[in-house]
């Protein structure tokens, strides 16, 4: 698994491959990022991929292009929505460290201003 997960190191993005109530696959980069053998994903709570998630948590993830363009080769993983402040504040610092507290601070900014509110995705490769 550690080599799996070896594959993320220092990359920006990761498509995220859900799968709809019809089995038909979505596929969507996102900004993601790690702690340990967990990586999480910071999206909005009312999200098709959140949605999905919550009614089947089998994914695929890959490291990607900002475009989605795959770099590398798709891991089986088992997703969760994780709602607790504690995790909610983790994945905050992390995404900050990572991309940069204004950039994320830009983000949470729109999205609050759009109305909608954050969840957390953890994702652990099987």
């Amino acid at each position: 698994m550690a080599d799996s997960l070896n594959k993320f190191d220092g990359k920006p993005f990761l498509n995220l491959e859900t799968v709809r109530k019809n089995g038909q696959s979505m596929k969507t980069p996102v900004w993601f990022t790690q702690d340990g053998d967990v990586i999480y994903v910071r999206t909005v709570a009312g999200s098709g991929k959140v949605k999905r998630v919550r009614n089947n948590g089998t994914v695929r993830i890959v490291p990607c292009e900002a475009d989605g363009t795959p770099t590398g080769e798709w891991v089986a993983a088992q997703a969760v929505e994780v709602t607790d402040e504690g995790t909610a504040n983790l994945v905050t610092g992390l995404l900050e460290k990572k991309y940069g507290e204004e950039r994320v601070r830009q983000f949470a900014v729109a999205t609050t201003a759009r109305g909608d509110k954050y969840t957390v995705l953890k994702i652990e490769l099987k």
